[in-house]
């Protein structure tokens, strides 16, 4: 049975049998080893980050299949259908595993304009936390559609739309299932401001191989 260890761009964990293409933790081990389910809060702490699936041979370890995830304790890990739905999470690239994607990122959010020089993962993850959650619920961003940049994730009603050739895609584990027209207006956006603000700068997110097949055409 597969683990609630699926990320969706709110930031819930689900299960899904879906693969996720990227890895990731929050900082530690925040489910029970024993049950293999969440306790408490869903994070360990405000180091939110991507990683690879496969680094220094790690990859027979790191599988959402749920065989020999969840069962460690070092840190809860957790998958993602892709970047874009990872930095809608809340999530930052690694410095280890992903350390070319981490510094563009960084890079991306000062010629944004976001920050006056590049900063330390810490004071990007302090700021990312205040952006990402409210409490224990999800931050949503009020922003007009117009000027959101590709990778920017909203949502509509309860499901979630990436943001790509002046499209939306509609989102699942599975990969993007549709494109329809942005609408007018303010938008309720998951993906923090710091994150919006690298995206702007030019990071370039990897994105699930539907939402190339999807395109952007006309509904």
């Amino acid at each position: 049975m597969p683990l609630p260890n699926r990320v969706t761009p709110s930031g819930d964990l689900e299960a899904s049998s879906a693969r996720g293409m990227l890895f990731g933790n929050r900082g530690g081990r925040f489910h029970d080893v024993a049950t293999q389910s969440i306790r408490g809060r869903p994070w360990a702490s405000r180091h939110w980050i991507i990683c690879q699936c496969d680094f220094k041979g790690r990859a027979a370890r790191f599988r959402d299949s749920g065989r020999l995830v969840w069962d460690g304790s070092r840190y809860t890990e957790l998958f993602f259908s892709d970047d874009v739905t990872a930095l809608a999470a809340g999530h930052r690239p690694c410095m280890e595993c992903r350390r070319d994607e981490a510094m563009a990122y960084r890079r991306a959010v000062v010629t944004a304009g976001a920050f006056a020089t590049v900063v330390p993962c810490p004071a990007l993850d302090a700021q990312l936390d205040r952006e990402r959650r409210t409490g224990h619920a999800k931050r949503l961003h009020s922003l007009p559609y117009d000027g959101l940049p590709d990778g920017a994730m909203v949502r509509i009603g309860a499901a979630a739309h990436a943001v790509k050739g002046g499209r939306l895609l509609v989102w699942s584990q599975d990969g993007y299932k549709a494109a329809i027209a942005i609408p007018r207006g303010i938008a309720a956006c998951l993906t923090p401001p710091t994150s919006l603000a690298a995206l702007r700068g030019g990071y370039q997110p990897v994105w699930h191989p539907s939402a190339t097949l999807i395109g952007a055409g006309p509904d």
